[in-house]
Formats: structure tokens, C-alpha cells, sequence
């Protein structure tokens, strides 16, 4: 027998390579040992149910991936069929080359969001853009008043200043002149006392 033809049918009973060959011959060694057991009580029959069931789960899985294997081969002819008539220089062994790539681009994109759902955030954030505008635009403005209001006070506080001041200046000088008048008041009075002593001496000595 062939080297090739040994492996072929080896891969054909131990399937994907996990032990389904040595499933089989255990449980084929067990069967035998139960069938040689005379005793009624035998533990080897539950174990010969546990790896018959172990082995039908197996062969269910393999079922699985073969009929996988079917349609995704079935996909690949129909895509290569669509390919090959809008490009028929492009070969099956081509395309197939390609396939990795296709995945790995694929399974970058599946990390992203959806269109809708990206387009949903940017609607949601041009909309908080255009509150915090609103906002700035609205402090900007009170802030502006604001300013105004300060000047407007900082102006009448001076101008009342100014006033204080002129008032303290016009207080001083009244001052000033009222304290310059009363010695001329008394110079006029010591005069009206002297003449009045000179007269009086007179009319004694008459």
C-alpha cells in the first residue's frame, strides 16, 4: 500500500486530526471487553454509552464543517462566476489568493461602527457644537455688557470725584476769604475804641 493511500485513509477515519481514530479503537477495545465480560454488572457498558456518545458528537462537528465547507465552496464558484464575466482574465487560483486579504480588510471594518451609527455620533456631536457656539456666543455678549456697565461706573465715580474735589476747593477758599476778613473787622473796631477814648479824654479836660 502507498504512502499516499495510507494517509488518505488515515485522514479519512481520524477526520480533523483530534483523536476520532483513537475514539473508534478505544471504543471497539471496550465493546470487545464487554462482550468477553460475563459478569452482569459490567462498568464497561456505561463507558462503551460515554465514548459512543463522544463519538457521535465528533461526527456531528465533522458533519458540520464539511457541509460549511460545501456552501462556502458553492459562494466561491458563484462569486468567481460574477467575477469572471466583468473581468475574465482574473483565474480561480487568483482569486483565491485573494480571499485572506478580503478577510483581513473584512474583519478590520466589522472593528468599526456602522455607517448609520457613525453618522447618528456626528449628528449628536454637531449638535452639542452648536450649544457650546450658542453658549459662547451668549457669555461673549454678557461679558461685552458687562465690560460697558464697569465703565460706565468706573466714569461716574471719577465724575463724582471731580465734584468732591471741586466742592473741597470751593469750601478752602471760603474758608480762606472769611478768615482774611476778620482781622479788618477788628482793625476797624481798636479805631472806633481809640477815637472814642480821645473824646472822652477831651471832655475831662474841658
Amino acid at each position: 500500500m502507498a504512502d499516499d493511500e495510507v494517509i488518505r485513509k488515515r485522514l479519512l477515519i481520524d477526520g480533523e486530526g483530534v483523536g476520532d481514530d483513537r475514539r473508534i479503537t478505544t471504543l471497539l477495545k471496550t465493546f470487545l471487553k464487554w462482550c468477553n465480560n460475563d459478569e452482569e454488572k459490567d462498568p464497561s457498558y456505561q463507558k462503551m454509552f460515554a465514548q459512543l456518545a463522544q463519538c457521535e458528537i465528533a461526527m456531528g462537528k465533522t458533519q458540520a464543517v464539511y457541509e460549511m465547507n460545501e456552501r462556502e465552496t458553492t459562494n466561491y464558484e458563484n462569486v468567481f462566476k460574477e467575477i469572471g464575466v466583468q473581468h475574465p482574465s482574473i483565474t480561480f487560483e487568483y482569486l483565491f489568493l485573494l480571499f485572506p486579504e478580503y478577510d483581513a480588510l473584512a474583519q478590520g471594518i466589522a472593528k468599526h461602527p456602522e455607517r448609520q451609527e457613525t453618522m447618528r455620533q456626528i449628528e449628536e456631536l454637531e449638535k452639542v457644537l452648536t450649544q457650546q457656539t450658542e453658549t459662547k456666543e451668549s457669555l461673549a455678549s454678557k461679558l461685552e455688557l458687562r465690560k460697558k456697565q464697569f465703565y460706565l461706573l468706573i466714569k461716574t465715580i471719577h465724575e463724582l470725584q471731580n465734584m468732591i474735589d471741586e466742592d473741597k476747593t470751593d469750601q478752602e477758599s471760603q474758608f480762606s476769604s472769611e478768615v482774611g476778613a476778620e482781622p479788618s473787622s477788628s482793625k476797624v473796631t481798636s479805631v472806633n475804641n481809640t477815637s472814642s477814648e480821645k473824646s472822652t479824654l477831651a471832655m475831662d479836660t474841658t
